[in-house]
């Protein structure tokens, strides 16, 4: 692993153990095993290092969330999958998901550029408009329902990492909160 990932890697899990103001740069710097003047080459400030982790994390999680849906599917499908898989990564990547939620109410949030949300949410967006247009959906503000949408994805990844429950009831779960969502906005 490079030094700037090795970075990266050393703040996410910081960041997602003691929070942004508790974990200093030099703390950062000692887990990642490089020097402070390193982690300053790579990111001027600790700013510049917190966004560049969310827009490393956002990323990844849009990969994985999207790359497994397949625009043939029918409009329900779709948001079954974008759901389950961002259900699912947020389960199996807890301190990426800590990071985001952290990070999605910290003041850090407002410096992110109309151009990096606009590019975030497109896709969901896209699906969202086409349901709208297709009246499959709710004639409802699309970033209303983007908001609605990720709400409900958020608080359930939070409560099934909170709970212990087998696979087979978590996805049950999934599976139900997935329906009360869809009848919600359709």
């Amino acid at each position: 692993m490079d030094k700037k990932e090795e970075i990266l890697k050393s703040a996410l899990k910081l960041f997602a153990e003691f929070g942004f103001h508790a974990t200093p740069t030099s703390k950062i710097a000692k887990e990642a095993g490089v020097a402070n003047g390193t982690l300053f080459h790579y990111y001027k400030t600790k700013e510049e290092l917190i966004l560049a982790l969310y827009k490393h994390t956002q990323g990844e999680l849009s990969k994985y969330v999207y790359s497994r849906v397949s625009q043939e599917d029918s409009l329900e499908i779709v948001f079954k999958s974008v759901y389950c898989n961002s259900i699912e990564w947020a389960l199996e990547n807890k301190a990426e998901f800590q990071f985001i939620q952290q990070f999605s109410s910290s003041p850090f949030h407002t410096l992110i550029s109309t151009e990096d949300i606009n590019s975030q949410a497109a896709i969901l967006l896209d699906f969202i408009h086409e349901g709208i247009k297709s009246a499959d959906i709710k004639p409802l503000p699309a970033d209303l329902l983007q908001t609605l949408i990720n709400s409900h994805i958020s608080g359930l990844a939070q409560y099934l990492s909170v709970g212990e429950f087998s696979t087979t009831k978590q996805k049950k779960i999934i599976l139900q909160s997935f329906e009360m969502l869809w009848d919600m906005i359709t």
